[in-house]
């Protein structure tokens, strides 16, 4: 599969590293254009390109994976979200008061990116642990658990096939309403760490 980041920090380098071993393509974009991300798609080897946020949107899976103040423009910028998976990799946190949350109480965040991103497919993922917990991606590393939550049933397969393919442990909590609640930031999930172990019955 191709997938799109409409971001190109640190977490859609980490899950680009993670894909790309096993055959998909990353387009990484960001809002200052292609030519500044060119070392950094070097860097992660053959299947990395750098392009626009248009060309990020138009692969099969999108990752938004900008800072929480930068998502209404972010998805302001693609016209059109119509049946395009969107991974919603962002936490509801303001870089200059991190405390302040918003209202947990109202719609979910990947809730309001959907309400933002109208007609896209939108799946909750890689939002509750951080990046660094996840930054071995050999073969041998350990299998964490990945929680994922959506509306959309289909899209939420195809993303866990992938994602189980690439050596993590996906469980799905539901929709975007019950499960986004538990993952995002200040849900009882996030910041969970768990990886499986094998067990030997002797």
């Amino acid at each position: 599969m191709t997938f799109g980041f409409i971001g190109a920090g640190m977490v859609a380098q980490t899950i680009a590293r993670h894909l790309l071993p096993f055959g998909h393509e990353v387009l990484l974009s960001n809002s200052r254009g292609p030519d500044t991300l060119a070392d950094v798609a070097g860097s992660l080897g053959p299947g990395a390109t750098a392009g626009t946020p248009q060309q990020a949107a138009d692969q099969d899976v999108v990752v938004l994976s900008v800072d929480w103040v930068n998502v209404p423009k972010a998805l302001a910028s693609i016209p059109d979200w119509s049946g395009r998976i969107l991974i919603d990799a962002t936490n509801r946190i303001d870089r200059n008061n991190p405390r302040d949350l918003g209202d947990l109480s109202g719609p979910t965040s990947s809730e309001i990116v959907a309400d933002q991103a109208v007609g896209a497919r939108v799946v909750k993922a890689f939002n509750t642990i951080p990046m660094q917990w996840i930054d071995d991606a050999s073969p041998d590393k350990p299998k964490t658990v990945l929680f994922i939550s959506g509306d959309d049933a289909g899209a939420k397969t195809a993303l866990g096939d992938v994602l189980e393919q690439i050596g993590f442990a996906v469980v799905d909590l539901g929709t975007l309403a019950i499960g986004g609640r538990q993952q995002q930031i200040g849900g009882p999930l996030a910041g969970l760490n768990l990886t499986l172990v094998d067990r030997f019955v002797l």
